[in-house]
C-alpha cells in the first residue's frame, strides 16, 4: 500500500519472484497499463518501474507503440529467460506460471469468501 507521500512501502527481505518478472506479469494482464497502475500493483515506485519496462525492452523482452497519450506493450513470448539455469524456458512458460498460480489463489479466496 502506499505510504504518506504515495510511495509504496518498501519490501524488507527477499522474494522468490523478482521485480522484472512482476512488472512483466503485470503488463501481460494488461498491455495498456499505465506505469502509474503497474507500480502500485507490484509494490514499487513508478521510477523503477521504468527502469525495469527500460531494460525489459533493452533485452527484447517488451516493446511499446504509442497510442495517443498511453503506451501500448507487446511482450515476446519465444524469448528464453536469462538466467543459465533456466535454460531453454521461454518468458511464455513464465508467465503461464504465474498466471497459473494467480487463478489457484483467486479460487482459494473466493472458496474461502464463499464458505463465509
Amino acid at each position: 500500500m502506499p505510504g504518506v507521500d504515495g510511495v509504496p512501502e518498501p519490501h524488507t527481505g527477499w522474494t522468490f519472484v523478482t521485480n522484472h518478472a512482476r512488472v512483466l506479469a503485470s503488463i501481460a494482464d494488461d498491455h495498456n497499463a499505465r506505469i502509474r497502475d503497474i507500480a502500485a500493483r507490484c509494490r514499487l515506485t513508478e521510477r523503477a518501474v521504468q527502469k525495469i519496462i527500460s531494460d525489459l525492452e533493452q533485452d527484447g523482452y517488451l516493446s511499446h507503440t504509442r497510442k495517443g497519450r498511453a503506451n501500448h506493450y507487446r511482450i515476446d513470448p519465444s524469448k528464453v529467460l536469462r538466467h543459465p539455469a533456466e535454460a531453454g524456458l521461454t518468458v511464455a512458460s513464465l508467465l503461464s506460471m504465474l498466471v497459473r498460480d494467480e487463478v489457484e489463489r483467486q479460487g482459494a479466496v473466493e472458496e474461502v469468501q464463499a464458505e463465509s
